[in-house]
Order: C-alpha cells, then sequence, then structure tokens
C-alpha cells in the first residue's frame, strides 16, 4: 500500500519524539505543521496539570508529566522533552533544557531546579526527596524527608546517572554515564562512579587538550 503524507508525518513524529534535538533543524514543509502538533500536547497539558511551559518548547506526546496544585513544572523557553520522561513537580527549568529519552525526576517536597543550557542523558534520575529509615519501624510508616535538588547551568548529567536528594551541581559541571551524586559537585568539575568523585575540572589545560585531540579524531573519521 502506498504511504500518504498521513504516514510520513506520524513516523516523522515518532523521530522527533526520540530526538527533540532535531526539532531546531526542521525543514520548512514540516515546521508549520509540527508547530501545530505541539501546541495542541502543550494546550492540552496546561489545562489539565499546574504547568507552564515556555516559547518554542518540544515536548514528546510519550512523555508523561504531572503536577498537581503546590507542585508546578515551569519549564523555560526552548525546552526539549523526549519520550518517556516522566516528571512530577515542582519542577523549574531555565531556557534550552533538554531532557533525553527515559529521563525521570520528581521533585518532592523541595523541588528541582535546573539551570539554563543544562543537558539530562537518557535514563537519568533525579529524586528530592528520600525515605527515612530508623531502625525501630518499618520503612514504609515513615514517610520520606525533601530538602530539594539545585542544579546549576551549563551542566552534562550523562545517561543512566543518579542525582539524590540535597545536591547541588555547580555550573559547567559534568556528571558521568551510570554516576550516582550524594554530595555538592562545584563549578567546572567532571564527578564519575559510585558514589560520584570529583575526576577532573574542565578548565584543566590537560584536559582541554585531550577534548581538542578526541574531536580531531573523529573528524577525519568517514
Amino acid at each position: 500500500m502506498k504511504k500518504t503524507e498521513h504516514d510520513y508525518q506520524i513516523q516523522h513524529q515518532k523521530r522527533l519524539s526520540y530526538m527533540p534535538w532535531l526539532y531546531d533543524s526542521l525543514k520548512p514543509q514540516h515546521k508549520a505543521w509540527v508547530i501545530k502538533w505541539q501546541s495542541q500536547i502543550q494546550s492540552n497539558l496546561q489545562e489539565l496539570e499546574t504547568i507552564t511551559v515556555g516559547e518554542h518548547c518540544f515536548i514528546a506526546p510519550e512523555a508523561v508529566l504531572l503536577a498537581e496544585p503546590g507542585r508546578t513544572i515551569a519549564l523555560g523557553a526552548n525546552n526539549r522533552i523526549a519520550a518517556h520522561v516522566f516528571i512530577h513537580g515542582p519542577i523549574h527549568t531555565g531556557e534550552h533544557v533538554s531532557l533525553n529519552v527515559g529521563v525521570h525526576m520528581d521533585g518532592g517536597n523541595q523541588g528541582i531546579h535546573i539551570g539554563s543550557h543544562t543537558r539530562i542523558g537518557a535514563h537519568a534520575h533525579l529524586f528530592a526527596f528520600d525515605h527515612q529509615f530508623a531502625p525501630h519501624e518499618l520503612v514504609r510508616k515513615q514517610g520520606v524527608r525533601s530538602v530539594g535538588i539545585f542544579i546549576g547551568e551549563d551542566v552534562w548529567i550523562g545517561a543512566q546517572a543518579g542525582i539524590t536528594d540535597g545536591c547541588k551541581l555547580g555550573d559547567h559541571c559534568i556528571i558521568g554515564m551510570g554516576a550516582v551524586v550524594t554530595s555538592d559537585i562545584p563549578d567546572w568539575a567532571i564527578a564519575a562512579g559510585i558514589p560520584a568523585r570529583i575526576i577532573g575540572d574542565r578548565r584543566d589545560p590537560k584536559f582541554k587538550t585531550q577534548v581538542l585531540a578526541m574531536n580531531q579524531t573523529l573528524q577525519k573519521k568517514p
């Protein structure tokens, strides 16, 4: 059976949902219907939940955003939210924040605050609450505490990383793939491991030389 224009649009919607960065390079023939599609998704969300969405955002229809009263989700302009992301407020993001496939974030009572230009890799988990676990009583009966998570600007959190309640990540830091952050990370630091520890600094001349060499190698590949 010959495929229709609608069939191709459905497939392109799926491509955008799983690779939302493609939204920034849409061809003119796609842009009009994609903007209309996104407007419907975002309007529906804002009618049903306490959510505000900045201009030029992309939210995959497969993403789940839950924000009952008192747990507001506020998305800055140009955010990109991929398929199977789960967000439970309170959560506030700056501009140009991207959440890749399967990111899971729960703001607890105190919330998650994410600075502008931050990238969060696939299947990363951020929980702004923690169970209390005194030995004299069942964990399920003790409730939870919440301090909040604060992430600076221009942060890169690698795929499958975990950020625990009470952590503050400084501007420009990098969290390695699969790391579990249990304490504060300063500006510009590179952290990896379980629990995460600082292994470098983005401003270190040695690190800059390594990155430059890697980029040059990649550019030479066919």
